[in-house]
């Protein structure tokens, strides 16, 4: 499974070449989660004007459609945050993210993040968007 970070769909909405090929091969059917966290946050970039309001509500309801959404309802998930944060010293929010994916099993994190860099584990990789 994919997992997508945040940046990843900043990206996209700025028609990166790798994020837009790998939304493609999600909508051809590899399976893609979601922190239920980068919906926030992306709503939040559009309300301050950092990325087209319309665009994101399109893309909002295009990621609840074919993605995973991982929700922030399991503690698993939450305790598994806070000791990713303390122990990589990573903000929570992306702590929370990385979490989310290390419970469903995500192969390959695509982010912009430098923080997620840190978490380093067989089994998964974490690619960086320029």
């Amino acid at each position: 499974m994919i997992g997508l970070d945040t940046g990843f769909f900043v990206k996209f909405l700025m028609n990166s070449e790798e994020a837009v090929q790998v939304w493609e091969t999600i909508i051809d059917g590899e399976e893609a989660s979601v922190s239920c966290l980068t919906l926030f946050e992306l709503k939040r970039l559009s309300l301050k004007g950092k990325i087209d309001t319309k665009s994101t509500e399109t893309l909002l309801a295009g990621i609840t459609s074919v993605c995973r959404v991982i929700w922030l309802d399991n503690e698993d998930i939450l305790l598994q945050g806070s000791s990713l944060s303390h122990g990589l010293g990573i903000p929570a929010i992306d702590s929370l993210i990385l979490a989310g994916f290390i419970k469903y099993n995500t192969e390959i994190i695509y982010t912009t993040d430098r923080h997620l860099e840190l978490y380093c584990r067989k089994g998964t990789k974490v690619i960086r968007l320029m």
